[in-house]
């Protein structure tokens, strides 16, 4: 299957795991609470699990070092993000809480739920390895600026100890076993594979139920939600791809840096403003509207990646 079906197919997974979630919602099976217990359960446990069994089980010592580079490659996306973002922000007149939102919400992809099963499907052999030294420098700059970002104008702060959650903490001992080259219990690694399988689909329903849960029509019409989707995850993503065709670099590495640009909004930055006090609904309309345009977007760059560009 060609790098654009792969994708396809993806797509169409996370739309039935998004239905489900809508349907279970409204069924009454699962409700507001409910739901939480699923986001903790894939936050704090499931998607670390995968980010380390898959780290550790697929990436080797020598491979580790080679893609080191990555982390310069997402120093430099990040970058140029913040610029887009704040000219974004302008170009709409946003003010305040919103703006700091709206820019956290154009800066972070979701790397972690839709990120890691499209480049570890497409990069079976290398993906998890790009995706692990993205998230070294990601959760860096999320847990520093996007604390800030996702805080009351004024009371933003960053603390050291911020940094250490279960996704950093499973990247550090991944990295760890594998530059000492120790393999775990293969009955522990088959136990942490069906763990971390369930992050996607369980985020994915997640997202599907807390959509159920919104006022829809109240940010579908939001303009600037869909500047984000057409300069950041269509124009941008395009760009970011024409750049990195001036370096020395895998095309594979460069076709996962360009669609990790073209990720929709990062969920957790609706919990980091719901828990500072700031603007959480604005944000979960973010991810609502960035979500279900990449449904479209993502094919589009993709395509365009494949058949278009050089």
């Amino acid at each position: 299957m060609d790098t654009l079906g792969i994708l396809l197919e993806q797509i169409g997974l996370f739309v039935i795991y998004i239905l489900t979630g809508i349907a279970l919602v409204k069924t009454k099976v699962m409700n507001q609470p409910s739901l939480e217990v699923i986001a903790r359960f894939v936050l704090k446990l499931a998607l670390p699990v995968m980010i380390f069994s898959n780290t550790v089980g697929g990436v080797e010592k020598d491979a580790l070092i080679r893609s080191l580079p990555i982390l310069g490659l997402t120093a430099l996306l990040y970058i140029l993000l913040f610029f887009v973002s704040k000219g974004l922000a302008k170009l709409f007149g946003l003010r305040g809480d919103t703006a700091q939102v709206y820019r956290a919400l154009t800066m972070f992809g979701n790397v972690g739920f839709m990120g890691i099963p499209i480049v570890t499907s497409l990069y079976p052999e290398n993906g998890m390895l790009y995706i692990s030294v993205f998230t070294i420098i990601d959760q860096m700059v999320l847990w520093t600026l996007g604390v800030k970002l996702t805080t009351p104008s004024g009371q933003g702060k960053f603390h050291p100890s911020k940094m250490v959650n279960p996704a950093t903490v499973a990247i550090v001992l991944a990295v760890i076993l594998i530059l000492l080259e120790l393999p775990l219990p293969p009955l522990l690694e088959t136990a942490m594979q069906k763990i971390g399988g369930a992050a996607t689909p369980l985020a994915m329903i997640y997202l599907g139920g807390v959509f159920a849960c919104m006022e829809i029509k109240k940010y579908i019409g939001k303009k600037e939600l869909y500047g984000i989707v057409i300069a950041k995850m269509f124009l941008f993503s395009l760009l970011f791809y024409e750049i990195l065709g001036l370096l020395p670099l895998a095309a594979e590495v460069r076709m996962t840096m360009a669609l990790l640009a073209a990720m929709p909004s990062m969920s957790s930055v609706v919990m980091m403003a719901k828990a500072s006090g700031s603007e959480g609904d604005y944000a979960m309309g973010g991810i609502l509207v960035t979500t279900v345009c990449s449904l479209v977007t993502l094919p589009a760059v993709c395509w365009i990646f494949q058949f278009i560009l050089p």
